[in-house]
């Protein structure tokens, strides 16, 4: 594990940012229906909110409280009071924690900062929240508890031997129905687009995608030999980086991440690339307001 995530004083501080970012951003729970246990978003059954929907004939083991007695008076039938129910989202957090995502300190703190504001956006309104920790082949339910105490990365050792190299195995997910799926993910992996972005979005799921970057590898600098570290396999490689091959890599980087957002907005799937090196609602607002993954 890194530095950052072997120290709980510094995980607890991002915690405490996201808060206050999460009263100032939001999560778009209300442009999606809700079915599930009571809260405080509208759902698309009947229930004891004040949002007065509609009336229906009484039947026998209805509710007397909820009968509409002007309506008795006027015309002898009872009748009932029906109200728009209201409920909790369900909210299925996903977190690649592929070697990739911790490769720079500033890409580090933005993955650790997106995290930490998916959580807390979650539980401020309410949701019903489950986390899972994914590498490769294999994923992890962590607790809300263990999350905000500081104690997941202690979760990180088990993926240790897997095959991190690997796309995450996202269907493999037990992701609820009707769910709001949340990935966090560079998507720095060589697998089609779709074969990740279908288990967001189905059995009814909303999706959206929060994707840190760095600009160390979005637009380096690099000119000269160097010795290159690959952060899955942690092999060395060594090459001469000249022009040429600079303009090459930055044009295979923007041809991936443009099939990404292609096939994003083709299943209805938000995505939003997140800069690292900027502040953290900057950032989140230059893109993540534009494709409707957060509300301001």
């Amino acid at each position: 594990m890194t530095a950052l995530l072997q120290d709980p004083a510094a995980l607890r501080a991002i915690h405490a940012n996201a808060r206050g970012w999460a009263r100032v951003l939001k999560l778009p729970f209300r442009q999606q229906r809700w079915r599930g246990q009571s809260g405080q978003f509208l759902g698309t059954g009947v229930g004891s909110s004040l949002d007065f929907q509609d009336h229906r004939v009484y039947q026998p083991g209805d509710d007397p409280r909820q009968i509409n007695w002007q309506a008795y008076a006027r015309t002898g039938h009872y009748s009932m009071k029906l109200y728009r129910e209201e409920v909790r989202p369900l909210v299925d957090l996903i977190f690649d924690v592929s070697a990739s995502m911790f490769a720079f300190p500033a890409k580090e703190q933005r993955t650790l900062e997106l995290f930490a504001f998916a959580v807390e956006a979650s539980l401020q309104t309410g949701a019903t929240l489950r986390c899972f920790l994914v590498r490769g082949a294999a994923h992890r339910l962590i607790e809300n508890d263990a999350i905000l105490a500081g104690r997941w990365p202690e979760e990180l050792e088990r993926f240790a031997e897997t095959h991190a190299s690997e796309p995450p195995a996202l269907a493999r997910l037990p992701l609820r129905a009707g769910s709001m799926r949340l990935l966090i993910s560079d998507l720095l992996f060589p697998a089609p687009p779709e074969s990740i972005l279908t288990a967001l979005s189905s059995r009814n799921g909303r999706g959206i995608v929060f994707a840190p970057f760095s600009r160390e590898e979005s637009d380096p600098g690099w000119d000269g030999n160097f010795e290159f570290l690959d952060a899955e396999t942690e092999s060395l490689h060594d090459h001469r980086i000249e022009p040429a091959l600079l303009r090459r890599y930055a044009d295979a980087y923007h041809r991936h991440f443009e099939l990404w957002k292609a096939a994003a907005a083709k299943q209805g799937i938000a995505l939003a690339r997140v800069d690292a090196e900027r502040d953290f609602l900057k950032a989140m607002r230059a893109e993540g307001a534009s494709v409707g993954a957060v509300e301001v």
